[in-house]
């Protein structure tokens, strides 16, 4: 490194902001690159030293350093970090350079594609559910038809007795690269081989069974465990359980959808369950139990003297089951006090005198005109 001004490489004044500095590393990046300029080695001790100046000014840290010190307060001994030994860390000038022109230029011609079979697609499918089956988990036998591996072959594509061999378009790199000019130079790009799809691998005698594929589409029964807590919407991945791949390819993933019918008397908030429970106007007044099916079992409820309508009953631990970690959700009970209706003569008279007990106004029902007259006439 020379002892040229870090400013001075790069073309910018000692206060230029950092998207100043960026704009002019690019420029001169542009200019010095190896892979645009062919010029000669002083051009590429030129571009190391505007790349080194531009990693030094862009850090805040060293840049303040720089600026007190100069040189030594980011070269020298007392500098430290990663200036002192590398300069530019453990990526180095072609990770700098990647990180502002995407990895163009000669430096993709290492960047090899790895041949060998292609994974299978991914597959899905939607499974319906009852609501309890949703809150309790429930086992369920899925028919799906997708590719499987050939068994004639088992998978490789070749007439059992015969070889693969190494596909002569690629020479067995599963790729084809292509060289274009722009205006960084030459640019390589490497795009799947069409003959072998990738695989690298050339087959003079396809398997009769699955015509070179490796694969045939066959129906199959799937045992799928669907676990307690899953909720309406839900997904469950089932990896290795998709399409087998091209040739030997490892199978992908089947993803399973759940779909959750409602229930008549139950309605789920996360892991909680709500629910409505109706209860007797008069045992709502003097107090008692009620019988109630829940998820589990049919439990005695505790109802206390004068419960009136919206009150809320909670049953700890009889909600969903929780998918991660353990334990349930609670139950609510929402309490519905039941006004009898269809009263015969006697009960409609309990009424009355219930209510001159307790000298509530009743008035007079447009309906039942004068059948209160009639009664109290007869009860005085």
């Amino acid at each position: 490194m020379t002892d040229t001004d870090l400013y001075e490489l790069l073309g910018v004044g000692r206060d230029a902001t950092d998207e100043e500095l960026k704009r002019a590393y690019r420029t001169k990046a542009r200019q010095f690159h190896p892979d645009t300029n062919h010029a000669g080695s002083e051009d590429d001790e030129h571009f190391k030293e505007i790349s080194l100046a531009y990693e030094v000014l862009r850090d805040p840290e060293r840049r303040a350093r720089y600026d007190r010190f100069g040189h030594a307060g980011v070269f020298g001994q007392a500098a430290g970090g990663p200036g002192q030994g590398d300069p530019f860390g453990a990526g180095g000038l072609g990770d700098l350079f990647d990180a502002f022109f995407g990895g163009m230029g000669g430096a993709q011609a290492g960047r090899a594609r790895r041949p060998g079979p292609t994974p299978g697609p991914d597959a899905e499918l939607t499974v319906d559910l009852a609501f309890r089956e949703a809150v309790f988990g429930v086992q369920r036998e899925v028919d799906v038809t997708v590719p499987v591996h050939c068994d004639t072959c088992e998978g490789s594509g070749a007439t059992p007795g015969t070889s693969v061999t190494r596909c002569p378009e690629c020479q067995g790199a599963g790729e084809l690269r292509r060289v274009r000019q722009s205006i960084l130079g030459q640019v390589i790009t490497a795009v799947p081989c069409p003959r072998c799809q990738g695989t690298g691998q050339s087959i003079e005698s396809p398997c009769a069974d699955c015509r070179g594929e490796g694969r045939r589409s066959e129906p199959r029964t799937l045992t799928v465990d669907i676990p307690a807590g899953v909720d309406d919407g839900s997904t469950l991945r089932l990896a290795g359980h998709g399409p087998a791949g091209f040739r030997g390819g490892p199978n992908g993933a089947l993803f399973v959808h759940l779909a959750v019918r409602p229930d008549d008397d139950f309605e789920r908030s996360g892991v909680d369950l709500h629910a409505t429970v109706h209860v007797p106007m008069a045992l709502a007044a003097l107090g008692g139990s009620v019988p109630f099916d829940t998820l589990d079992d049919q439990r005695d409820l505790s109802i206390a003297e004068g419960t009136q309508s919206g009150a809320v009953l909670t049953l700890k631990g009889l909600g969903v089951p929780k998918l991660r970690g353990r334990g349930r959700g609670d139950l609510y009970l929402h309490v519905q006090v039941d006004t009898p209706t269809e009263l015969d003569d006697q009960q409609r008279e309990l009424l009355v005198r219930l209510a001159e007990l307790r000298a509530e106004e009743l008035g007079e029902a447009p309906h039942a005109e004068g059948f209160l007259s009639k009664l109290r006439s007869a009860l005085s």
